[in-house]
Parts: C-alpha cells; sequence; structure tokens
C-alpha cells in the first residue's frame, strides 16, 4: 500500500468514526444543558463553592463568573510551580521562575496548553496531575459553557438571562469531560500509553551518556488533552513521543478526540434552538473548511521534489516514520483548526506552503471545527457577519435565527473578529523591532519570521502548538505570550456574551418571504467564503513575509 492511499483510507476512517459520535454525543450534550436536574456529586460540588445552581445569570453576571473562576485558576496553578521544590512527588524538580510560571499558568487556564518548556524535566507528578491536568477538564468546560450561553441567547427571548455559569462549568467537567477522558485513557493504555507515577529511571546509553526518563500519569492526562482540545504535552516531544501515542491506531484515535466534541456541538446547537437543519448548515461550513485543508496539507506534503523526498515518500524531515506523512498531515490540521496545540511532528519542518497552512488555519480563528465551545461560538459570530453581508447585498435589516442583527450585535460581532489579529501582528510587529526577541529565532529570512507569527498566532488564537525553532523560554516571550493568551481568551468571551445578552432581550422576528434561509447550501458557501475573504485581507501581508515567500521560493 503506498503512503497517499494509506494516508487516505486513515482520513475515510476518521471521517467514519466522527459521523458515527456525531448524533448521540451532541443529543447528549444537547440534554446536558437543558436538563433541570442535578446529579448527587454535581450538589455537593455546589455547596463546597456555595454556589445555586438555580439562579439565572444575566450576561455581566455569566461573564463575573467565568472571570472570577478563571483568575483564582491562574493564581492557584502559579503559586502551585512556584512552590514546586518543597512539594513531594517533586521528582527533585525545582520550582519554576515567576516568568514561566505566569507563561504556563495562563496558558493552561486558557485552554492555549503553550509550553516553553520541557515536561519530563521541569514539571513533577504534583504539578502535572494536580494543576495541570485539572486545568485541561475545567478550561475546556468553561468554553463549552460559554458557547452554550450564546446559544441560549439565540433560543431565548425577552429575557437577558442565559442560565448559570456554575452549573454549565460542574455539568460540562462531570457529566461529559471526565467519563469521556476515563473512556479515552483506558483505550490509550491499552495501546501501550503509559500510566504510573514512578520516578526517574535510567533505560539505557545513549552517545556515551545515560538516558534518563521519568514516568506519570501520562494516558489520563493525554485523553483530556485531546478530548478537551488542551494540547500541552506530558513529554517534550507531545504526541510524537511514544509514551503519548505509541501506535498508528492511538495516532488516530488522538486526532478523533480532537474534532469529536467541537463538531458534535453543532448538533448539540440545532437541538436547543429548535431547528437541526440550522446545525446542519453550521456542521457543513466547518466540514468544507476541514476537509479543505487537509487535502491542501496532504498535497503539499506529499507533492515533493528531488530523488530524497521521492525516495522516502514524502517530506519526512520533522515527522515519526511510525505515522508517516498522511497521518502527520491529518494531524497537523486538525490541532491547528481547532484550539489544541497538540503536535505528533514539527510544523517547523513543513514544507514552506505547509507550515503556513497550519498558521492560516489558527488565523481562521480556529473555527473548523475549532475548540470545546470556542469554535461553535467563533462560528456562530462568523455566520452573524455573512448575515450583515448578505443584508447589505440585498438592503434588508440581517436576521439570524429569527433574531435582528442590529449595530449593537454588528458591533460586538466586529469586536470580536477583530481582537485577535490586533494582538497577532501587533505583538509580532514588536517582536521583530526590538533586538532581544530576534535573539530567539533559530532561523533568519522568511523562515525566522514565520517562527515569530507563528508563536503569537498560536498564543493569541489559544492553540499553543510550537512552530519549533523559536527559545520561547525568555522574560520577553514568556510575558507577551502571556498577555496574548490572556487577552485573546477573555476578551473575545466578553463580546460574545455581550452579545448572548442583547439577542436574548429581543422579540422574535417572523420568517416572511424575503428572510435569509439560513440552512441552505447557498448560505454555507456564504459563510465559507465570507470567513476565507475576511482572514485573507487580514493576515495576507503578514503571511506574504513568511510561509508564502518561503513556499515559493523553494
Amino acid at each position: 500500500m503506498g503512503p497517499v492511499l494509506a494516508g487516505v483510507l486513515q482520513l475515510l476512517a476518521l471521517i467514519g468514526a466522527l459521523a458515527l459520535a456525531y448524533l448521540p454525543l451532541g443529543n447528549y450534550m444537547a440534554k446536558v444543558y437543558s436538563s433541570d436536574r442535578h446529579w448527587r456529586v454535581e450538589k455537593w460540588i455546589y455547596k463546597g463553592i456555595g454556589a445555586n445552581p438555580d439562579t439565572q445569570m444575566r450576561w455581566t453576571a455569566y461573564l463575573r463568573g467565568v472571570l472570577a473562576f478563571s483568575a483564582a485558576g491562574v493564581l492557584f496553578l502559579y503559586l502551585l510551580q512556584r512552590t514546586q521544590g518543597v512539594l513531594p512527588g517533586s521528582l527533585g524538580f525545582r520550582s519554576i521562575d515567576p516568568a514561566q510560571s505566569f507563561n504556563t499558568a495562563v496558558s493552561f487556564v486558557t485552554n492555549t496548553n503553550w509550553q516553553s518548556y520541557y515536561g519530563e524535566q521541569a514539571m513533577g507528578h504534583v504539578v502535572q496531575t494536580a494543576g495541570l491536568a485539572v486545568q485541561n477538564f475545567v478550561s475546556a468546560a468553561v468554553g463549552i459553557a460559554v458557547a452554550v450561553a450564546l446559544v441560549r441567547g439565540f433560543a431565548r427571548s425577552r429575557t437577558g438571562e442565559l442560565g448559570n455559569f456554575w452549573s454549565d462549568l460542574v455539568r460540562g467537567v462531570v457529566r461529559i469531560l471526565v467519563p469521556g477522558a476515563v473512556i479515552a485513557a483506558i483505550v490509550l493504555v491499552a495501546c501501550g500509553a503509559i500510566q504510573n507515577f514512578s520516578g526517574i529511571h535510567e533505560v539505557g546509553q545513549f552517545m556515551g551518556g545515560s538516558q534518563q526518563w521519568n514516568g506519570g500519569a501520562v494516558a489520563s492526562q493525554e485523553a483530556i488533552k485531546e478530548f478537551g482540545t488542551n494540547g500541552g504535552g506530558y513529554f517534550n516531544a507531545n504526541s510524537a513521543h511514544p509514551f503519548e501515542n505509541p501506535t498508528p491506531f492511538s495516532n488516530l484515535f488522538e486526532i478523533f478526540l480532537i474534532l469529536v466534541i467541537p463538531f458534535a456541538l453543532t448538533r448539540t446547537f440545532g437541538l436547543m434552538v429548535g431547528s437541526v437543519k440550522q446545525g446542519y448548515a453550521i456542521l457543513a461550513t466547518m466540514v468544507t473548511i476541514w476537509l479543505g485543508f487537509t487535502a491542501l496539507m496532504m498535497w503539499t506534503e506529499f507533492a515533493h521534489h528531488g530523488p530524497a523526498l521521492q525516495i522516502a515518500g514524502g517530506a519526512m524531515e520533522g515527522k515519526e516514520t511510525r505515522f508517516g506523512v498522511g497521518a502527520s498531515s491529518i494531524f497537523a490540521t486538525a490541532t491547528t483548526l481547532t484550539s489544541t496545540g497538540a503536535v505528533n511532528s514539527f510544523h517547523s519542518s513543513f514544507t514552506g506552503l505547509g507550515g503556513g497552512i497550519t498558521m492560516l488555519g489558527m488565523m481562521l480563528g480556529e473555527i473548523a471545527p475549532g475548540g470545546t465551545g470556542s469554535g461553535l461560538y467563533g462560528m456562530l459570530i462568523m455566520a452573524i457577519i455573512a448575515v450583515f453581508i448578505a443584508g447589505l447585498m440585498v438592503g434588508r435589516t440581517p436576521e439570524y435565527l429569527g433574531k435582528k442583527i442590529g449595530t449593537r450585535e454588528i458591533k460586538l460581532a466586529a469586536c470580536y473578529i477583530l481582537i485577535t489579529p490586533a494582538l497577532v501582528l501587533i505583538f509580532t510587529a514588536f517582536a521583530m523591532a526590538l533586538p532581544t526577541p530576534a535573539h530567539s529565532m533559530t532561523n533568519s529570512g522568511a523562515h525566522g519570521f514565520s517562527e515569530i507569527l507563528y508563536a503569537y498566532t498560536s498564543t493569541a488564537n489559544n492553540n499553543g502548538s510550537a512552530f519549533a525553532g523559536l527559545n520561547a523560554d525568555t522574560q520577553w516571550f514568556n510575558s507577551t505570550l502571556g498577555l496574548a493568551m490572556l487577552f485573546g481568551r477573555f476578551l473575545p468571551m466578553v463580546f460574545v456574551l455581550a452579545l448572548a445578552g442583547s439577542l436574548a432581550e429581543q422579540r422574535p422576528v417572523p420568517e416572511t418571504a424575503g428572510t435569509l434561509r439560513t440552512e441552505k447550501p447557498l448560505f454555507t458557501g456564504l459563510l465559507v467564503g465570507a470567513i476565507l475573504i475576511i482572514t485573507g485581507l487580514t493576515y495576507f501581508p503578514a503571511l506574504a513575509l513568511g510561509p508564502l515567500a518561503e513556499g515559493l521560493a523553494s
């Protein structure tokens, strides 16, 4: 079997698995967030945190809950790292310095999981499990909760109430993420991923010296890392490490975990707004972009030139021989079109155009299908923009799901789509203009610029993957990348929740003959076009200086 055919068959198997999970998972999540009943364990949690899960919140109260909970998470994780040296189970590792502690705390609380350290050489068992793994669960649940609040904004009328943040948070963790991660961890252990709390031990000689590895609760952390679209790896090699990703089957299973919740949330959305066709329209948009990017990535990596690449079967530099070009391309596209950031190959070693595709996937706003929750609310924002554009074309007041898109709504949507590009481009410009940050670049020219551009694109979009080649463990990058993660996560949430509150207060608009049918393929095409055009106009100059220049020169 040739490598191209193998890659295509893996893609088809992945599509089949996602299709089988779509209805049951989407239906289940709709029931989770629509139910009035509380599980006993949930009641214990509510009592412990002093929250009343039945109190309905307006968008300002919901936002306060999101920000307060996240701030507490940043503080707790920061202090845990700063005191690691005196904690049991630290494996002898020292406490993390302030700049890196801040960067890592922000990274995991914002669902970014950017890492400027070697996991197996810096973090002990307590920080990994009680700190990083816990944030993998709750940060993903926060994203889903915000998405559900926006969906309620469309579904409800003449009320500003969006539900209860604490109830949505706890249900997301207890009813969705924990059960799914347990099942996924069992599968990964069966595949060969390690799961223990052993210390550091030598495993043999390597280039004249001893090679050492430490154990850890890797399978359980790997499960929620992918299922919650987090991305932070237990080891520096991330999902290219055999302890995290042992076999080609585990590799495909991890890609499935990355994509299954974001895709299934479109079904949840359709059920909660009372029109599954609307959910299918959003799903069709996501699938169109995802398949297009995957096909383009596989083409760029397989369309190799020269005898060395032809003998290898593709551009194999930086890729695991266990997975090959096809599986590495599928993984790279899945991880950069979501907010996952896990990698099973080094994106810096991809072809020039292939590296550009990974960047462009994040620049879209990671909406195809995007992260847990963030993908859905990002796509709904783009749907509002597309409806507004259509309204301008025909001279009608734009409407979406029975709600008028007026001045307030379009201003909030515009702020949402502008904040992330502003963070990426401004921070990249400063990093390239100042003398010190450039010293962290391994490469010069277009590829070196791509290293900087990728880092800020990844952090501001809460992805977390690295291009490789950039030394990000410096005061400048730990601080500025941390700020990019904070602003890139929470400022968009402010606009999303404000928009949800505005929509929930409206009266539903009756459908007429002139209403744009947003469940039809025509709207799906308009939405795909709007996403690509807006992203292209925003980022094309930066892409032209980096991956496009490198790709066209090769």
